[in-house]
């Protein structure tokens, strides 16, 4: 109860800070993802026949479940990089928290709180406007919101450890190019990943972006079973749990003194 509360406290100081620069992130976090939904889904769905390879639905409510989730992962590995460099080395703000009564491990329990507040609300606004441009194939696509979360924390848990690490931005680099782009393009989201090469499907398997979309679609559609559900999910959370028990090494390495 302890630590939930003192974790809650650091919460609550990125909270006070959102809400008045909320704009700032308003573009990429809210904007983005629907213009994606509307020049993909309403653009060029519109030249894409509702065929079974696609589950025989509009083009448009095939691509919403997935994209919900892959803007999740992408706004996961924003809030997993920079920002958590950032309060380490420049703003501090990490720092000046372990000055406090407040542990190291508080400060990460905070940091992923944080992460999944906003990958729930983004998804929420994404879904929200998934229904008002009739993306949504029915109430099935409001379960693809905590599968959003959890995807988009089963990326960043392992990230915001390895961002601890880490005393230059230019590493991100490497993680935006060759780990979350290809990640968005080849794990489902916009075609059937049994469309490609039968040696790229393992590491497909291996991203959690592909277990969150398989699980979106799935319950969106109606289609998902109980055995690959609970894979994905396990799956899914052992990511986090990784994740957290890195993050905590690595952050009482760097705060505690």
């Amino acid at each position: 109860m302890q630590t939930l509360r003192a974790s809650w406290f650091a919460f609550e100081k990125t909270w006070t800070w959102y809400r008045r620069n909320w704009r700032a992130t308003a573009v990429s976090g809210f904007l983005t993802p629907v213009l994606f939904l509307v020049a993909l889904g309403l653009g060029f769905g519109s030249q894409v026949q509702s065929t079974a390879l696609i589950g025989g639905v509009p083009y448009l409510q095939y691509l919403a479940p997935a994209l919900v989730v892959v803007t999740a992962v992408q706004g996961a590995t924003f809030e997993s990089t920079f920002p958590v460099m950032s309060q380490f080395m420049w703003q501090k703000s990490f720092i000046a928290m372990v000055a406090t009564p407040i542990t190291p491990a508080q400060v990460l329990y905070s940091q992923m709180m944080w992460i999944g507040s906003q990958l729930f609300l983004r998804a929420v606004v994404f879904v929200g406007i998934a229904f008002a441009l009739g993306a949504a194939a029915g109430p099935g696509i409001l379960l693809a919101i905590p599968v959003a979360a959890l995807a988009g924390l089963a990326f960043g848990a392992p990230l915001v450890a390895y961002s601890a690490t880490l005393e230059k931005p230019e590493a991100f680099n490497n993680i935006f190019r060759f780990v979350l782009m290809p990640m968005t393009l080849f794990t489902g989201a916009f075609f059937p990943v049994s469309q490609l090469p039968d040696w790229l499907l393992p590491v497909v398997w291996l991203t959690p972006a592909w277990h969150g979309i398989e699980l979106a679609r799935g319950l969106t559609f109606g289609t998902l079973n109980l055995l690959p559900a609970l894979g994905h999910i396990a799956y899914l959370g052992a990511l986090v749990g990784v994740g957290v028990v890195l993050g905590v090494r690595f952050f009482h390495r760097r705060l505690a003194v």
